[in-house]
């Protein structure tokens, strides 16, 4: 896995590994720039969101290095190789492949589904919980999780509406969501009520085991999970939209590295 990215849609490689002169964490990056579906419009954003998420972790002294997972597997290697880092981060992106949550049948609006790289993100992520890394993921990455402990995901939000742009529209809208009080997403982003970038048309749906939903939008779709006493965090949302708050995505990611900085966890 120690690679850095060859974006095969890229304008150049904009994307590097370990920032030099730093001691910081390692933190594996997790996500795909070219999977199925994606327009060139898409592929833009996808870019603006990943260089956004490295340039911060950068900014606060970790190393990341960005795991291409869209490319064929036999060029991914070993997925428990996420052991070998600090952390473990998960991008957002296509839709996860709803036989791996339990729906056999077609699902409607599905996108930019890869199952390659689906299976190769939920080893990576029970690898890393095993090993006692931190582990963030945000829309596609929080889904990820959530299935990684068994949960199930929403396949497609009827009512958009508080979620994502309607049709003509653009994608991101501002969403209010509110955080529990006491657990570690609120400790993070020390508030209870937060205006967030979001984009996203399916969602969690029946949390997993040992998982705790933390976060709801308004008309109560799950936004956040954790896992009570291991750092596992997943939210639906985009802190790293350079459109967002930054404060709340420094505040989030800040906590991150300084946990991927301690000592692993037990198993």
């Amino acid at each position: 896995m120690d690679q850095t990215v060859t974006a095969p849609r890229a304008e150049g490689n904009d994307f590097p590994g370990a920032a030099p002169g730093r001691d910081g964490p390692r933190i594996a990056v997790l996500g795909s720039l070219d999977y199925p579906d994606l327009t060139d419009e898409d592929t833009a954003m996808i870019r603006r969101l990943a260089r956004t998420a490295l340039a911060t972790f950068r900014g606060l002294g970790a190393r990341c290095e960005f795991v291409e997972t869209s490319t064929p597997l036999k060029d991914l290697g070993d997925p428990e190789r996420v052991t070998e880092y600090d952390g473990l981060f998960l991008l957002g992106g296509g839709d996860v492949h709803p036989e791996l949550y339990g729906r056999g049948e077609a699902v409607p609006r599905t996108f930019g589904v890869d199952r390659r790289a689906d299976e190769f993100a939920l080893t990576a992520i029970r690898a890393a919980v095993d090993a006692g890394r931190p582990v963030l993921g945000v829309c596609r990455g929080s889904q990820l999780i959530n299935v990684a402990f068994g949960g199930t995901l929403i396949p497609d939000i009827e009512d958009h509406r508080l979620h994502r742009g309607g049709p003509g529209e653009p994608l991101f809208v501002d969403e209010k969501v509110t955080v529990t009080e006491g657990t570690r997403l609120a400790g993070l982003v020390r508030d209870t009520r937060l205006t967030v970038r979001s984009g996203h048309h399916q969602a969690v749906d029946r949390v997993g085991g040992e998982l705790v939903a933390v976060a709801r939008a308004d008309d109560g779709v799950v936004e956040a999970t954790e896992h009570p006493d291991k750092w596992v965090v997943g939210i639906q949302w985009h802190p790293e939209d350079p459109a967002g708050s930054q404060t709340h995505r420094l505040r989030l990611f800040e906590g991150f590295v300084a946990a991927c900085a301690q000592d692993p966890q037990p198993r």
